[in-house]
């Protein structure tokens, strides 16, 4: 999957100084994590309690099998109440974000994947387990891949599988896998996100193709995620404190991106969040900021991550 590695990108040469529809200058893609149910538990046969990403930060691991019962009532504050008040926000503003939904959360609430979608919102995956897949089987992670496009498809009042994909703690195999099971399903090719390293998508060989540049080559578009532009960074530290600190960071990043693409290098940005983090009241206020601060511009387009992925790919085909 990763044979070599690639530490040159576009050497700062402007990529296209158009691939947005409308003549757009920057594309946002604002990312909702629905982790909630998908998180580590005894009662999910798991070794012990969720220890990431949780309130307080990173908790030590049990040295014995143990249930954490506020660990859990923090994650369920996410899909209780942190998810309907940020999808309420997004349908104010009439703009669409992608979720990266894990498979067993939405089987344990498929209400949220009707509601996104009724709210023009991309229903993505983000694996079927909040787990790290470095620590599974291919095998176990094989069988994963296939039971979250199951979820979210059974979820879906359209019967819709997820297009984009996003483990986020992946193996190295992770993507040769899934790029197999979406094969096998007889579904096209999804659009990776388990990547940081660009500020526009870009195409990679197929995982699934023996010789690479031959006529099985077709390609797999990558559209980077981030991990600072996050508000994981409640939870980690250095990172933030108070909702103004999401807000001016996240402001910064879409003006200078947003002045790059006024001067004629369009850029993409992605923001992500998560239910039981950004849908607390206090972090509440800086997402309604940020949001308030980005429609209020000229020229920019926010769009789930199919939607760029598919203007990318008329523009710059593999």
């Amino acid at each position: 999957m990763y044979e070599s590695r690639d530490l040159t990108g576009a050497a700062g040469r402007i990529v296209d100084p158009n691939p947005w529809p409308n003549n757009s200058k920057i594309a946002v893609s604002f990312v909702v994590n629905y982790e909630e149910g998908g998180e580590r538990s005894l009662l999910y046969g798991d070794e012990g309690f969720e220890t990431f990403l949780t309130e307080g930060g990173l908790m030590p691991f049990p040295n014995r099998p143990v249930r954490e019962r506020s660990i859990e009532s923090c994650f369920e504050y996410g899909s209780r109440c942190g998810f309907w008040r940020i999808l309420n926000l997004f349908k104010k503003h009439q703009v669409p974000f992608t979720c990266w939904a894990i498979g067993q959360a939405v089987e344990k609430n498929p209400a949220v994947v009707s509601a996104m979608e009724e709210a023009g919102c991309e229903v993505g995956s983000h694996s079927y387990r909040w787990i790290n897949y470095e620590n599974v089987s291919e095998e176990v992670e094989y069988e994963h891949i296939k039971k979250t496009i199951l979820a979210i498809q059974n979820a879906s009042p359209t019967n819709t599988p997820p297009r984009s994909w996003y483990t986020g703690r992946a193996s190295l195999r992770t993507r040769k896998i899934v790029c197999q099971v979406y094969r096998e399903f007889g579904l096209p090719q999804p659009f990776d996100s388990d990547e940081y390293n660009d500020d526009l998508p870009y195409w990679v060989p197929d995982p699934l193709a023996e010789d690479k540049g031959s006529k099985d080559d077709k390609g797999l578009l990558i559209v980077p995620y981030t991990l600072d532009v996050n508000d994981m960074k409640f939870a980690i530290s250095p990172g933030f404190c108070k909702a103004e600190d999401f807000f001016t960071y996240c402001r910064d990043a879409f003006d200078v991106l947003y002045e790059e693409g006024q001067n004629g290098s369009p850029k993409m940005m992605t923001i992500a969040l998560h239910c039981r983090m950004m849908g607390r009241p206090g972090r509440f206020r800086g997402l309604q900021k940020l949001m308030e601060h980005i429609t209020s511009k000229e020229g920019v387009w926010v769009a789930t991550r199919e939607q760029i992925a598919n203007a990318w790919a008329v523009k710059h085909p593999y």
